[in-house]
């Protein structure tokens, strides 16, 4: 016997073994041939220029106007750059030139170039996020993932004190082209700490007049039904009324034309009464703060529970540090109208309602 022959018997073993091995592939539906193939291989990434507005026709209209900009900044800088190209480091020294440029600009709500840095980074991030639902790239080839997003820095907004709101009110009332509009946007949006895409987003059909509440659609797809005062909503019916807001699903704020207003009343508005009043033009003041003052004021007099679901803040089972599960602090419609009754000095139909 020599050492490259097999020893005796080794013929007969190798032939079960294939028998066996036949066997099981054909239980697992599997052919021989299967083992053979290999994956296709993926074609390859298209270019920034290219792929750039198949995402922004995919995402939201807010989404698209946050994030547009820098996309059109990656477009002028690696529009013919494959999307499989960039590493995290080409991306973090991205950053530093939309920073840069923010810093340039001096927009007093820049806080140095952090809050574009931290724009630019999550909207690179939903870019590459649709390239891999899209199986474009790999999750483990996604550079944006990689790259940390600047410590978010502390917001200048604070509470308005009651002088420097009622002085807000008396020049939106007293000034402009429509004064009555402006007054009633400020009004509804100081009563539900909406944002300003809730107001834009509000339709005739979101008035539930019975209950005094309205129907909110903001950011992120969250919608909810928010307590507002009787008098408001005489006022909203009423505006809907005489600005020709007849069809119930179509936007509610109009001008007197009957035309939907944009968000580019909101900025003649505050531009208007950062003319009056220069501690807004220097600050920076925008329907935001009213937004910040009601949810503050909320929350130091009816704790942090009402202030999150008066909100609308999404109420996750998260475990608080004493062990409770957060969910169970979510706020009631009654305890929001409680807090809104509080607020405004007028009776609402929901916060007769008691919780013992």
């Amino acid at each position: 016997m020599t050492l490259t022959s097999p020893p005796f018997g080794a013929g007969q073993d190798r032939a079960a073994n294939l028998d066996a091995a036949r066997l099981l592939l054909s239980s697992l539906g599997i052919t021989p041939a299967d083992l053979l193939d290999t994956a296709a291989p993926r074609p390859p990434a298209p270019t920034f220029a290219v792929y750039v507005p198949v995402v922004s026709d995919a995402v939201s209209p807010g989404t698209r106007k946050t994030y547009q900009p820098y996309w059109n900044y990656v477009v002028d800088r690696w529009g013919t750059r494959g999307i499989d190209e960039p590493s995290p480091s080409e991306i973090k020294a991205f950053s530093q030139v939309i920073k840069a440029q923010a810093e340039q600009r001096g927009r007093r709500n820049a806080r140095g170039g952090t809050s574009a840095v931290e724009n630019f980074i999550a909207a690179m991030r939903c870019l590459y996020r649709h390239a891999e639902a899209d199986d474009l790239i790999d999750h483990h080839d996604n550079p944006a993932s990689k790259v940390d997003k600047p410590r978010r820095a502390d917001s200048p907004r604070y509470a308005l004190p009651p002088d420097q709101l009622v002085s807000i009110n008396h020049y939106a009332a007293t000034t402009g082209n429509d004064p009555e509009l402006d007054a009633l946007l400020l009004r509804f949006h100081t009563e539900t700490a909406a944002r300003r895409q809730g107001g834009l987003n509000l339709r005739p059909q979101d008035l539930d007049a019975e209950q005094c509440l309205v129907y909110l659609r903001e950011k992120g797809s969250k919608h909810r039904w928010q307590p507002v005062s009787p008098t408001l909503m005489r006022h909203l019916r009423s505006h809907a009324k005489d600005r020709h807001s007849v069809e119930p699903h179509k936007q509610l704020f109009r001008y007197r034309s009957g035309q939907p207003i944009t968000s580019r009343r909101y900025d003649h508005l505050w531009d208007r009464l950062g003319r009056h009043l220069p501690w807004i033009y220097t600050q920076d003041v925008s329907t935001h703060w009213l937004r910040h003052t009601t949810l503050t004021w909320v929350s130091r007099a009816f704790g942090r529970a009402v202030a999150s679901g008066y909100a609308g803040h999404s109420s996750k089972a998260s475990t608080n540090h004493d062990g409770t599960i957060g969910v169970y602090d979510k706020a009631t419609l009654q305890e929001i109208a409680r807090a809104l009754e509080a607020l405004t000095g007028e009776p609402h139909p929901l916060a007769t309602t008691r919780i013992d």
